[in-house]
């Protein structure tokens, strides 16, 4: 079983801010891992809020889905992300919301829907090095896992956070490299945006 988190402990790490502005939705998982110190997320990551109206609560106008992120109680960095976008462009988004939590040492992976499938880049942004890889009509989940050479059968008879804790630990010690490219050259190379509606029953 998982410890039940609380509002402390998660005031003492990286994901506090996060928390705080309403940004770790429709959680999976938001709670300490198996990792003494460690609290870990799986769930949904609000990049964009659509103005208020009122009392109406509305939902992110653009959202990271499939997120997990670790953060260790005491520290001020987030070591390890990775989340699915629509489009490469979002990856500005993601930075920005991470912000300070960003760490040139840390491990971050964004799954891109509009890349090419072939490709595969490292992208400097805001101090820190982001992983930009195509999503291969799967999840996250198992994108990372086929990445890391993680088996997903030895992971089955874990609980959420123990499944993230062996993705992230995994993660941190990931060195491979691809073509560094900038944000604006990323920019130049992205196909178009899918609409994630369309073929979808009424």
């Amino acid at each position: 079983m998982t410890a039940t988190l609380t509002r402390t402990e998660i005031d003492d790490t990286a994901l506090a801010r996060l928390e705080s502005e309403g940004r770790l939705l429709n959680p999976l998982l938001k709670g300490l891992t198996g990792k003494p110190g460690r609290v870990g997320f799986r769930g949904e990551l609000a990049l964009r809020f659509a103005p208020k109206l009122a009392d109406e609560a509305r939902p992110p106008e653009l959202m990271c889905p499939q997120a997990m992120a670790i953060a260790n109680v005491g520290e001020k960095t987030i070591p390890f992300f990775a989340g699915y976008l629509l489009s490469f462009e979002y990856l500005k988004d993601v930075a920005e919301v991470l912000g300070e939590g960003l760490t040139a040492g840390g491990k971050y992976f964004l799954f891109c829907d509009n890349i090419d499938l072939s490709k595969k880049y490292q992208v400097p942004y805001k101090g820190a090095m982001f992983y930009v890889l195509p999503i291969l009509e799967s999840t996250v989940y198992n994108e990372i896992l086929d990445l890391l050479y993680l088996e997903k059968n030895d992971l089955k008879k874990k609980d959420t956070a123990g499944k993230l804790d062996a993705v992230a630990n995994a993660a941190l010690k990931y060195d491979v490299t691809f073509d560094n490219i900038t944000y604006d050259e990323g920019l130049a190379l992205m196909g178009p945006v899918r609409n994630p509606n369309e073929n979808r029953p009424v």
